[in-house]
């Protein structure tokens, strides 16, 4: 099969290589220098000495869900996953929660006992005040403990989960990422996690530290006088209830549209700053901000509604306190004139209250991290239940090495069950060959390809290589014996070297240099001022469109598939870097199964056979000539194009 002179046009993006920028060496052009100057590479080493070294990670992934990722998620279940640290916090809380509230006894004890009721006995005070001190020391201490253990813990479970969101996102498919926004996507990751960490790291712990502390409060409040703590209880505690029950409720709606405003805010930043170029090519900047000011004005309005709830609650609670104190004190101190009450009793009483409503005030402050992070919660609950939509059977195979013999068998598909894109196709590709796939846009083309690698499962037929059914084996043996090209290659941040051995991380230094020979990229490799160790930049952005479709080639090329599928992955090229890519092709389709997707009739002609699809239906069958002789789809097609300039008159094509 002859590839020589087929690929014509595109040049390189109209972007000088690598950008127009110069290396250190002999003002040639290539990446900026990212290596670590001379001069700074003793402070690195210093550093590095200081890096703690990571064991092998043990972390396994499978495209279908563990049972334990399975699970509901829950807050309880993530710290369950911890026992021990979680019941050494909650011992430690237990330990604080007591010693902090053992001072205003030991207070009303050296009162009656050293100062009132004609006692003067300096050493019940001073022993007294030695008993608080030491007390002070234990709270001390215990709380420092508590807050090691719990940054432990929060450090642990984050982890976790954050690991198990990633490995989701993963197995998700291309459906999800094709409906939900990216800036969504980034706000699961970062602000709904990080709301959960600063819950766990302190919130958590200092919810229960509050609420454990009324708790004990109240039980001394009964021990000192059961009357004054039951008119305590029975004034102040019903209106604090039915506030409460009121700031649950619309914190709750409040704080549910607070992070679907922060997601819609990362989601349009994120869109933004992706089509930055376009954006400044067609002057939308002012529109932008105004669209951005709009997002940014609906999470203000969400926010605006929390801190309003907020404000309501928090001296909504302290008036209902200071008024209960005040009637108390009255009912306390005429308790006190009528003897049926010390003075030391009254005080240690007043300080416990004063306690009592301090962490009502705190609760509220918590409470509000507690909301986020329930919010958040549920976000993340809805993602990790969102079943991944091609999956591996529970009974799937290994698909051993393929010949590459391809089968669509009355296969019908479509994005949206109710719209299909594909109808009743049935094709047979043999082992070897290369089959291009023509049409109008929307077609189905593409379509047909990610069905091919099992991106999608077909709706009603059946997609198989050598007879096995893809929904029967599972996906890495699969796509390990698949190479894809697409027609806008992604580059991932790293060296040069990173990227071509990104499909076999196993590959020798040998396959990297023969890669860079067959696929033409030996002259952009040798300028660069560092060669493969050239560190590329976010998604290739400093490579012009040509060499990063070169560098594509070059991964598929180390990744040796049996089956190879190029979406138009030439169209990019210049002249010069055309014939260098013939000359790669021929060695890297040599022996495999070739599937293209040809926007280009030019790429199309020099295939073994054509398919041409029109409205998600095969219409024609057959090579080049056989098809121009049909005078049909094919040929008016042909003859369009020609008439275009965009490709050579048919009578000059060269033979298949």
């Amino acid at each position: 099969m002859a590839w020589g002179g087929g690929f014509g046009g595109g040049g390189f993006g109209g972007g000088a290589p690598m950008g127009g920028s110069r290396g250190p060496s002999g003002g040639q052009p290539g990446l900026p220098f990212a290596g670590i100057p001379s001069e700074l590479q003793l402070g690195v080493d210093k550093i590095l000495l200081t890096e703690t070294l990571r064991q092998p990670s043990d972390i396994s992934f499978s495209p279908r869900p563990e049972p334990q990722e399975r699970e509901q998620l829950t807050l309880t279940k993530l710290l369950l996953e911890h026992p021990g640290l979680m019941s050494w916090s909650a011992v430690l809380v237990v330990i604080v929660a007591i010693t902090s509230q053992l001072g205003p006894a030991l207070t009303a004890y050296a009162v009656n006992n050293g100062m009132a009721n004609g006692h003067h006995s300096y050493s019940v005070v001073l022993w007294s005040a030695i008993a608080y001190l030491i007390i002070v020391i234990i709270g001390s201490v215990a709380q420092r403990s508590q807050v090691r253990a719990s940054g432990r813990l929060s450090t642990r479970v984050m982890h976790n989960l954050r690991i198990r969101v990633f490995k989701h996102l993963q197995r998700l498919g291309l459906d999800f990422y094709t409906e939900e926004k990216a800036g969504v996507v980034m706000t699961r990751m970062t602000s709904d996690i990080e709301n959960l960490q600063q819950l766990l790291q302190d919130g958590l712990s200092q919810f229960a530290l509050q609420a454990l502390t009324m708790v004990t409060i109240t039980i001394i409040l009964f021990l000192l006088n059961p009357v004054l703590a039951a008119i305590t209880v029975g004034l102040i505690v019903p209106p604090l209830a039915l506030l409460s029950w009121w700031f649950h409720h619309a914190s709750e709606r409040g704080y549910d549209r607070v992070r679907d405003g922060i997601a819609a805010v990362l989601s349009d930043l994120s869109e933004s700053l992706q089509g930055v170029r376009v954006v400044a090519s067609y002057n939308r900047q002012a529109r932008n901000v105004t669209n951005h000011r709009e997002v940014v004005g609906h999470y203000r309005d969400a926010n605006v509604i929390t801190g309003r709830v907020n404000a309501i609650f928090g001296p909504g609670s302290l008036t209902i306190g200071v008024l209960g104190q005040a009637i108390l004190l009255g009912i306390g101190g005429d308790m006190v004139l009528h003897h049926s009450l010390s003075i030391g009793a009254l005080i240690a009483f007043f300080l416990y209250l004063n306690r009592f409503f301090q962490p009502i005030q705190l609760l509220v402050q918590q409470y509000n991290s507690v909301q986020q992070s329930r919010s958040s919660i549920i976000k993340l609950r809805t993602l990790l239940e969102t079943e991944p939509s091609v999956m591996d059977a529970p009974e799937a195979t290994t698909l051993d090495s393929i010949q590459g013999a391809i089968r669509f068998d009355n296969v019908s598909f479509g994005y949206d069950p109710e719209r299909p894109v594909l109808h009743d196709i049935n094709l047979s590709i043999h082992p070897g060959e290369t089959i291009a796939f023509v049409g109008p846009t929307g077609g189905g083309k593409s379509t047909l390809a990610k069905l091919i690698i099992r991106f999608y499962d077909p709706d009603s037929g059946m997609v198989s290589i050598d007879d096995h059914d893809l929904r029967e084996v599972t996906q890495q043996s699969l796509r390990r014996q698949l190479g894809v090209v697409p027609q806008e290659p992604f580059l991932f941040a790293g060296t040069i070297k990173d990227n071509l051995t990104f499909a076999r991380a196993d590959a020798t230094g040998d396959d990297v240099d023969e890669a860079i020979d067959r696929v033409g990229l030996r002259d952009l490799i040798d300028r660069l001022p560092l060669g493969v160790e050239t560190i590329v930049h976010e998604r290739g952005q400093t490579l012009s469109a040509g060499e990063r479709q070169l560098l594509a080639l070059g991964r598929a090329f180390i990744a040796q598939p049996r089956v190879l599928v190029l979406d138009e992955a030439t169209s990019s090229l210049d002249l010069a870097s055309e014939t260098a890519v013939e000359h790669a092709l021929d060695a890297l389709l040599e022996s495999r199964t070739a599937v293209l997707i040809a926007h280009r009739l030019s790429t199309a002609q020099r295939a073994d056979r054509i398919v041409v699809i029109q409205q998600g239906r095969i219409v024609e069958v057959g090579s080049h000539a056989d098809l121009m002789s049909d005078q049909s789809h094919y040929a008016q097609m042909f003859a369009t194009w020609s008439q275009s300039g965009l490709i050579p008159d048919p009578d000059e094509a060269p033979a298949t």
